[in-house]
């Protein structure tokens, strides 16, 4: 076998290791919708999912601040799992709104046609739930976790 097949197999086989990685990694993980028009759309389950993810990145930020004192290796520990915990609730919440509302529910309006202004406040609040679960991610400041809920609250609106 030349150069070309050893490369295109070592290329196949990395390809297939990071396939198997990801769906050990995301085993039994609903994902927010697929990328197929299918129409098939729940907003509301969509939108009690986000505020489910915001009240466990509150939790999270809760049980972070009270283990914060302790210097034992089970509150090592403890707060290590909980700081994962609110970063994974954070990314669903932005792989939720980047991959499926943003994706399925906001249609582009053109800039002066009907509806432009209506389709740049839909953009503004969905982009505002995703800069919202960001900082909750950077930080453990309960404030953070209220604004994402806040944020949430204002992007169902549209829904």
């Amino acid at each position: 076998m030349n150069r070309y097949g050893m490369i295109s197999l070592s290329m196949i086989g990395s390809t297939l290791l990071v396939a198997a990685g990801f769906l050990a990694i995301h085993q039994g993980k609903a994902e927010a919708h697929c990328q197929v028009p299918c129409g098939i759309y729940d907003d509301a389950a969509r939108i009690k999912h986000l505020k489910e993810d915001a009240a466990t990145v509150a939790k999270a930020i809760a049980s972070i601040t009270e283990l914060a004192g302790k210097q034992d290796a089970q509150a090592f520990n403890q707060a290590a799992r909980w700081v994962a915990t609110k970063e994974a609730h954070a990314s669903d919440i932005i792989s939720t709104v980047s991959e499926y509302f943003l994706t399925q529910k906001v249609k582009p309006v053109a800039p002066g046609a009907d509806g432009y202004d209506a389709y740049l406040k839909k953009l503004a609040d969905h982009h505002a739930v995703m800069v919202a679960a960001m900082k909750a991610k950077q930080s453990a400041d309960p404030a953070t976790a209220a604004a994402l809920d806040k944020a949430i609250d204002k992007l169902a609106t549209h829904y």
